[in-house]
């Protein structure tokens, strides 16, 4: 059996930062190069850099006008103006013409009074070097231009040529290859369809974004397998074709394949093998020895998880790549927002906390997204990532936390808030609303209706959706409402009337037709999490039908979309979940209907006036967004965009 890894120690990612510094000597690590002028934004000098000659040159005009000698137009009054003769006493000028010599002022033409061909007439008083640049005004020859270790921006390009400067020393750019590992891994380049147990390689291409925003070179390679020696290979490879960081992308965690370490140890030190963040704790950082032949070389475990990767990207190598080059590292503009709802957190462990931020009045409200290591799109669809610290067990919901924005902060008056239930429908509108000449930003954390009633009384959405039923009234969402908002004014806006049931697989193998067949041995069911409106309508068909929740196989495994109900059907996973027609569409799976139930947006009447909100009901109430819902599948829409009162039900308001 193969040897599984032991973590060294968990450490903080500044003490990772630090030892990583400690280890590497960045003056023999990057040697310099000669680079044109125009082309060094973004690099760092190599030493000082002097003007070759002084800018301007020579005495210029700064203004359209006349040149005169200051002293001949001091008696000029409006009541007593002089005269001028041309050549003898003045010159006419335009911006930038040498001043003639003899002369040392320059008069704008709109003071100037013309008396004839070779006359004019100065109405006041002229100052030795008005309106002229002198030599040497803004850059002088042999004065310090730049100093060393600066990185160098786009002014800086126009600064060095004038002053005669057109190729100047720079460090060296950073050098670095991804080797993505695994036997399961398939490389991107061959467009593959990925079969059970194979995923797409995205890391190196994630990385090549980063290493081209941080200005240093980045190649990848195909796909390496889980073999030790061809690992070890691979990185020496790496050092040998001159790289400078040599990155594998995942191996770096504790298990049996996991090689990495290992490859590093026979070639080098390891600095850090696990850090206290969450996601990115199996960081790995080595610095290569003599062993290797290329020694002071950095190599670098990126864990395999893309959000992990991510965070090792931006926590711990921007921080070290930066340091390398001279450059400061990359820093993200702050917020303090308030968190939408609890989350609890690992004491001893630092967590990123991906989430969806608008402002909602005075307040920039952020709601959690799902947490998973593995979970890329919660990057995609998060504005902020904020950290609960290692000393606390979570946050509380409305507490005040400082997050790192991932969009201008302007943007997020732009951005509507959802909390509540997962629908179809939502991802439709929020592709309609980012076609708008002015795109508006739909971002939705699905906690269910039962959640989302809980954001709308904590402030923390702009409106919340659900479809919960009550038994006892027939009745959708109002016995709720009444019973959690605590007489909090709402509207209530129907969104579509939609087909729930037993998703199934493609042919209903298992011919399963109703609840009642959830008990049978063979149907393994997957399930919505506690307080989603689903749950509590399965909750209310099993206790109909007569059934125990712990005798319905699956009962306990918990998925917060729809769409995830339905992949779990399309994989095997499970036989059936219970969700809505359109999900079973999208994917191609079969569907046994159950119930029809209302899908309303609960929303602060308060907000009813908001512009955001205005817009998204515009374009609900429109006959082409009805279309486009009515073409999803499963939904009616004869209640769609009308405001419901209690006791509609399914009827028409």
């Amino acid at each position: 059996m193969a040897k599984r890894n032991i973590y060294l120690e968990t450490i903080p990612p500044e003490e990772a930062i630090f030892r990583a510094k400690a280890a590497l000597d960045r003056a023999t690590l990057l040697g310099t190069e000669t680079v044109p002028s125009q082309e060094v934004a973004g690099r760092v000098t190599a030493g000082p850099i002097f003007a070759r000659y002084s800018s301007p040159t020579f005495h210029a005009a700064a203004m359209d006008g006349i040149a005169v000698r200051a002293e001949s137009t001091f008696s000029a009054r409006e009541d007593e103006p002089i005269a001028l003769k041309l050549d003898k006493e003045f010159l006419f000028m335009n911006t930038g013409n040498p001043l003639p010599d003899g002369m040392n002022a320059v008069i704008m033409i709109e003071n100037v009074v013309q008396k004839d061909d070779t006359t004019v007439l100065i109405e006041a008083p002229a100052f030795p070097w008005q309106h002229v640049r002198r030599i040497g005004e803004d850059i002088v020859a042999t004065e310090l231009l730049i100093p060393q270790n600066r990185e160098l921006t786009p002014c800086d390009i126009g600064a060095l040529l004038a002053a005669g400067i057109y190729e100047i020393e720079v460090r060296e750019k950073i050098k670095t290859i991804f080797l993505p590992t695994g036997d399961e891994v398939l490389n991107f380049l061959d467009k593959p369809e990925p079969q059970a147990g194979q995923v797409i390689e995205s890391n190196s291409q994630v990385f090549k974004a980063y290493a081209d925003s941080w200005e240093i070179n980045a190649t990848w390679s195909a796909p390496v397998p889980d073999d030790e020696e061809t690992l070890r290979t691979a990185v020496m490879d790496g050092l040998k074709d001159g790289n400078h960081m040599v990155i594998v992308g995942a191996g770096s965690s504790a298990g049996s394949k996991d090689y990495s370490k290992r490859v590093f140890e026979s070639i080098g030190k390891v600095l850090v093998h696990g850090i206290g963040i969450m996601p990115g704790k199996p960081t790995l950082i080595a610095v290569t020895d003599e062993r290797s032949e290329y020694p002071g070389r950095l190599l670098v475990g990126v864990p395999g998880y893309p959000v992990s990767a991510v965070i090792c990207y931006e926590k711990i190598m921007a921080p070290v790549v930066s340091w390398l080059m001279g450059k400061s590292a990359p820093t993200r503009p702050t917020a303090n927002v308030t968190l939408a709802r609890k989350m609890p957190s690992k004491p001893g462990m630092r967590e990123a906390l991906r989430l969806a931020a608008g402002r909602i009045g005075d307040q920039i409200i952020a709601a959690p997204l799902a947490r998973g290591a593995g979970m890329i799109t919660t990057m995609t669809k998060a504005q902020a990532v904020a950290y609960i610290p290692e000393e606390v067990e979570g946050v509380e919901e409305g507490e005040i936390l400082n997050a790192e924005l991932l969009v201008p902060e302007s943007e997020l008056d732009r951005v509507i808030i959802h909390v509540g239930s997962h629908d179809n429908t939502l991802d439709l509108l929020a592709n309609e609303l980012m076609g708008l000449a002015e795109p508006l930003r739909l971002v939705s954390s699905h906690a269910g209706s039962m959640g989302g009633l809980t954001a709308l009384k904590a402030g923390s959405a702009l409106f919340a959706g659900a479809h919960l039923f009550d038994p006892e009234t027939g009745d959708f969402n109002f016995p709720f409402i009444d019973r959690y908002l605590g007489g909090l004014d709402v509207t209530v806006v129907n969104l579509a009337i939609r087909h729930q049931g037993l998703i199934v697989a493609k042919g209903n193998p298992l011919g399963i037709k109703g609840v009642d067949d959830l008990v049978r041995k063979e149907v393994v069911f997957i399930n919505r999490q506690r307080g989603a409106g689903t749950r509590i309508l399965l909750d209310h068909n099993l206790k109909t039908a007569g059934i125990n929740p712990p005798d319905v196989q699956g009962y306990d495994n918990e998925e917060f979309t729809h769409m995830a109900v339905a992949v779990n059907v399309l994989t095997g996973a499970a036989s059936c979940g219970l969700g809505i027609y359109a999900a079973a569409k999208a994917l191609d799976l079969d569907f046994v209907p159950l119930a029809h139930e209302r899908y309303d947006l609960v929303i602060p009447t308060q907000y009813m006036d908001d512009e955001r909100m205005k817009i998204l009901l515009e374009m609900i109430r429109s006959d082409e967004v009805k279309t486009k819902i009515n073409e999803l599948g499963g939904y009616d829409i004869d209640l769609t965009g009308q405001v419901m009162t209690p006791g509609v039900g399914l009827g028409r308001a």
